[in-house]
């Protein structure tokens, strides 16, 4: 798993790393309990991504020293799995409340759009166009009924609220007046 953020820079970065090189491929990183946190799994120069068997966790480069037994970090295994777990219970904490809020919104949006959607509510199109009024319904169409008594039949899901809080149907007048007269 990639991620944008680096996890806990600063926690690894708090002290001054030995030596900053680039991890090979496969090489064990070491903790600073002298027991291995997991192996690289991929380096790009700037981040080392070590896979601890529970997570993959994007370390920066610079955040390893070495040691006599190869690359280190300042962390112990049981640390960075902690900080990783952290760092994705907030990740999904976080899509969870942004799914809620847009959840929230398309509820409020249908809501309005149910309340405006009503029997002699004024319709104009998407172009800001007058096309007329709300007839009647049949089924999941709107019936329109235009200045000069023409009656167009729209779908439902035709409809939204429009930037000024108005019905609009989703479509410029001709579009729709073409539509309407066969073309």
């Amino acid at each position: 798993m990639k991620f944008t953020n680096y996890l806990a820079a600063a926690a690894v970065l708090a002290i001054a790393p030995v030596a900053a090189q680039a991890q090979d491929v496969g090489a064990t990183v070491m903790g600073n309990d002298d027991a291995p946190i997991g192996t690289v799994i991929s380096n790009d120069g700037t981040t080392v991504v070590v896979d601890t068997g529970m997570h993959q966790a994007p370390l920066p480069a610079d955040a390893f020293g070495t040691s006599e037994a190869g690359p280190t970090i300042n962390l112990t295994k049981a640390q960075l799995n902690d900080l990783m777990s952290q760092q994705l219970a907030a990740q999904e904490a976080a899509a969870a409340e942004a799914a809620a809020a847009q959840a929230a919104a398309e509820a409020e949006a249908a809501a309005a759009l149910a309340a405006a959607l009503v029997v002699g509510a004024p319709v104009i199109t998407s172009d800001a166009q007058p096309l007329g009024v709300v007839d009647e319904f049949i089924g999941e169409n709107v019936v329109v009924k235009a200045a000069d008594e023409t009656l167009i039949t729209l779908p439902r899901n035709f409809f939204a609220i429009g930037p000024n809080g108005n019905l609009m149907a989703l479509a410029e007048l001709d579009a729709i007046m073409a539509a309407v007269n066969g073309g």
